[in-house]
């Protein structure tokens, strides 16, 4: 069972906080990471069907990199990387739940173990900050372990190892997936969590993190009835068609709204970083898609990594801009331990601080990105997917983006795919073979980072696997 804390021994706690010597302009540190939120899900980056206001009206006051990377494809390794800042070689969770995920007989190769808890020996951002004399709240999915308050949170709000609720509505699952939080009869639970939130918003005083990260708009789809009547008849735009979809992301939109209308009425707004993003990109099929990218969750073409990424903080980050440079969800622990003063980890990231661009209008240092996964993820949908083959939305390999280019490795057959995004982002034309030289150079550089991370390869062929033609 998770542990929670009442809010009358957080009053105490937040008393004995107040008298650390902690720097008075520390800023609150608010990151709002949205579960499986793709790239174009939100209107402020392009989309004409899903409505999205008061995460608009943020991003517009904030500094937008439209070429945000998540460290991920999917949850559980993503959520690791952000917390700890490094690559998921390192951490080794690369899932959820096994790493064999697809029938046998279509596996080619023995993957890697998977971990499933992310190991203690890493420093997360909740623990670096409770040390600086914040509060830390957890609110939302957890997903690295059973109970986040030994990772350095003060707070938990519904946080658990479970990676999806089994139901939006009461007792919102049953016995054996779900979520631990108290409500009354017929609470949606995205508003749950919110108003529980927003309870801790109400005593807490400065510094806090608030760690929110929403079940919402994960599966299932359970549609929030009193706004399925601005969706049913709305026109779909490049894909995007389910309206029980459009409704949950329409209610999270409402709910960021009023964690900063109460964030305002407190006075907690001005002196707030606040970092959005979305733990990987959006489902692809009958659920969502984001054009113009290929694929969806758990592939590694751009539909499965690229993210919707903004960083806010009035007076300090200009706002209006929009950032061309691509950035990882592990530049995120960098950038929040500089935005404190905490320069005790500065040598430990994978990921780098980019606080110097965001305050100070400097460019981002363009540098390669990398992700690894070896092990298999299973297709959702045959007859309607992007992937490289319809039976697993990734097979193993690892992808290095740098500059414009990008190619992905394959480990099965030792394989290349060499795009050009700029010209082509949606990842439709193979250009390995035509630019022997950008390939090869790509390949080395992903070779290197194999030895410099000690990056498990796998090679052991499965004596179960049959060889067929697959589309």
């Amino acid at each position: 069972m998770v542990r929670y804390i009442t809010f009358a021994i957080i009053l105490q706690l937040f008393i004995s906080c107040s008298n650390n010597n902690t720097n008075e302009q520390s800023p609150n540190v608010i990151f709002i990471n949205i579960d499986d939120m793709g790239w174009n899900d939100v209107s402020f980056m392009g989309s004409q069907y899903y409505d999205t206001p008061n995460i608009d009206a943020l991003a517009a006051d904030a500094m937008v990199f439209t070429q945000g990377y998540a460290a991920s494809a999917n949850c559980a390794p993503s959520r690791a990387s952000i917390n700890t800042g490094k690559w998921t070689t390192r951490h080794q969770i690369y899932t959820v739940s096994n790493s064999d995920r697809g029938a046998s007989k279509d596996r080619k190769l023995i993957p890697i173990k998977n971990t499933t808890l992310l190991s203690k020996e890493f420093p997360v951002i909740a623990q670096k900050l409770k040390a600086s004399g914040y509060v830390t709240c957890h609110s939302g999915k957890w997903h690295l372990s059973k109970d986040p308050l030994k990772y350095g949170f003060d707070v938990n709000i519904a946080g658990g190892h479970q990676g999806a609720p089994g139901s939006y509505y009461p007792p919102y699952g049953n016995k054996n997936n779900r979520v631990d939080i108290q409500s009354k009869e017929g609470n949606y639970l995205t508003d749950v969590i919110m108003d529980q939130t927003l309870s801790f918003l109400d005593k807490v005083e400065e510094p806090f993190f608030l760690h929110y990260t929403p079940y919402a708009v994960h599966t299932p789809i359970h549609k929030v009835d009193s706004l399925m009547s601005k969706y049913v008849d709305k026109a779909p735009y490049k894909g995007q068609k389910n309206p029980e979809y459009a409704t949950m992301i329409d209610n999270l939109d409402r709910n960021i709204g009023h964690l900063i209308k109460k964030l305002k009425d407190r006075n907690l707004f001005e002196n707030a970083l606040i970092i959005f993003t979305s733990d990987n990109g959006g489902y692809y099929g009958k659920i969502t898609k984001q054009k113009p990218l290929r694929a969806g969750k758990g592939s590694y073409y751009e539909g499965g990594i690229r993210v919707p990424f903004f960083f806010h903080w009035k007076g300090k980050i200009p706002n209006g801009l929009n950032d061309k440079t691509p950035i990882s969800h592990l530049d995120i622990f960098p950038t929040i331990m500089e935005a404190v003063g905490d320069h005790s980890m500065d040598n430990e990231f994978d990921g780098n601080s980019i606080l110097n661009s965001l305050t100070n209008g400097t460019v981002v240092t363009e540098r390669a990105l990398f992700w690894h996964f070896p092990i298999y993820l299973q297709g959702y949908d045959i007859k309607e997917n992007e992937n490289r083959d319809s039976l697993f939305r990734t097979r193993p390999g690892s992808v290095v983006r740098k500059g414009d280019w990008k190619l992905h490795y394959y480990f099965e057959d030792n394989e290349v795919e060499l795009y050009n995004l700029i010209e082509d982002v949606g990842e439709q034309n193979d250009l390995s073979k035509i630019n022997a030289t950008k390939t090869n150079q790509l390949l080395n550089e992903l070779k290197n980072w194999w030895v410099d991370t000690n990056a498990p390869i796998p090679t052991q062929r499965n004596p179960d696997y049959v060889a067929s033609k697959i589309n």
